[in-house]
């Protein structure tokens, strides 16, 4: 198994508790990755230590050569790591990849700085394109994210 580790970090224009509200929404991740186009199967709750997670199915939409296209259907486990301050997602995808994406944020004026950092673990021939494709995810999200907190600033 092969292991990635991506990080990227930016500031927007909304207080971090705004942020923090938006990225708990499972529904928000429509566009927010552009790979995912639905949403569904929502559930929370709190684990086995009382910290709330929220477990649902994205939807990743892949097309190739324009004509063809797959759905993927993956398991997101989203945990509040320090309530209105840091979350982590735990995803499982079909083909062996698991993801941990963890996104703190950080009081920056009157906005947030956002420290959003991913581990990849894969099957070390997809190497190549599965940390491509979860770049392209990250630069996106700093990029739609930016965009959405603006309205809220």
């Amino acid at each position: 198994m092969a292991v990635a580790h991506l990080a990227h970090s930016w500031r927007v224009d909304s207080p971090p508790e705004t942020v923090f509200a938006h990225l708990t929404e499972p529904q928000h991740y429509i566009g927010l990755s552009p790979l995912v186009v639905e949403v569904r199967d929502v559930r929370r709750g709190t684990d086995e230590q009382g910290v709330p997670v929220t477990d649902y199915v994205a939807v990743e939409r892949f097309r190739f050569l324009k004509v063809l296209r797959w759905d993927n259907l993956i398991r997101v486990r989203l945990r509040v790591v320090e309530p209105g301050a840091a979350l982590r997602q735990s995803v499982v995808s079909p083909g062996g990849v698991r993801l941990e994406w963890t996104v703190r944020l950080t009081p920056d004026g009157d906005g947030t700085t956002v420290d959003d950092q991913m581990e990849i673990t894969m099957a070390a021939p997809m190497r190549g394109f599965v940390t491509g494709q979860a770049r392209g995810v990250q630069l996106h999200r700093a990029t739609e994210l930016t965009r959405r907190m603006a309205r809220h600033g």
